[in-house]
């Protein structure tokens, strides 16, 4: 059966596998994203995967009025699959202001709760306004190891963890509609845009040293667990933060 996926933040690292690996099941994809050329680049390779088809949507989803551009997906139908994978830690970004104090503290604060929270609320809540989430369909939110051990700042880590209660409510409303609502919370990821070039050599090599499998993680491992949630094997798991992180969790 083709099912309908829709996918924020899919046009680089965690989403973009994401995206991929449901076209290779040949789904039908949807996109989100404020870049338009990787967009189209993911959109093609999906097509190229198998998808059943593929299409982009240009939305800043900080902004509530980005679901416009949805509308035209969803009218096609309600999709079986909603992924909120958009967002990153804005204190890194190149856009990052030169603040200091309390400005700056405000500033990070507020950028990384219109990043890491508002994309998801705005894309979780205008689908279920425009009665675009399948019954019996499945939404996934991207948190991250920082929602449990800090990230250094204090902001990226606090709105990620912002989305655990967020997912445990969405569960208990769509439960009865047969809609499971679950975060997956991965620890270092290689090969993503998220450090924005500022990965030292040292850092990455401390980072794996925290981990139990002597490795980074790859996008490909956030996917699978994304895919097995949204799956039939997982229809009785909801409510719950999967973490993905080579057991760094832990502490070592």
């Amino acid at each position: 059966m083709v099912r309908r996926i829709c996918i924020s933040g899919g046009g680089t690292g965690i989403g973009r596998q994401v995206a991929l690996d449901f076209a290779a099941e040949g789904n039908d994809i949807t996109i989100i994203g404020r870049r338009s050329q990787p967009l189209s680049q993911v959109r093609a390779e999906c097509l190229q995967a198998g998808a059943a088809g593929a299409r982009a949507a240009i939305a800043d989803l900080r902004e509530p009025q980005s679901i416009n551009e949805l509308r035209d997906a969803a009218a096609e139908g309600p999709f079986d699959v909603v992924i909120a994978a958009a967002g990153g830690n804005s204190a890194l970004s190149a856009g990052a202001p030169d603040l200091v104090g309390t400005d700056w503290a405000s500033w990070h604060w507020t950028a990384n709760f219109q990043t890491n929270v508002l994309t998801a609320v705005h894309l979780i809540e205008g689908l279920r306004e425009l009665d675009a989430i399948a019954q019996g369909g499945s939404v996934i939110l991207v948190s991250s190891i920082a929602a449990y051990r800090g990230s250094g700042s204090g902001s990226y880590a606090g709105t990620k963890a912002a989305l655990h209660p967020y997912a445990f409510d969405l569960a208990d409303a769509l439960g009865t509609h047969g809609v499971t609502v679950n975060v997956v919370a991965p620890g270092y990821v290689a090969e993503t845009e998220f450090f924005q070039g500022g990965m030292s050599p040292e850092r990455h090599n401390t980072l794996i040293g925290q981990t139990l499998t002597g490795r980074a993680g790859l996008p490909s491992d956030v996917s699978a667990t994304i895919l097995w949630l949204c799956g039939e094997s997982a229809r009785h798991v909801t409510g719950q933060i999967i973490q993905v992180n080579g057991g760094a969790n832990l502490g070592r």
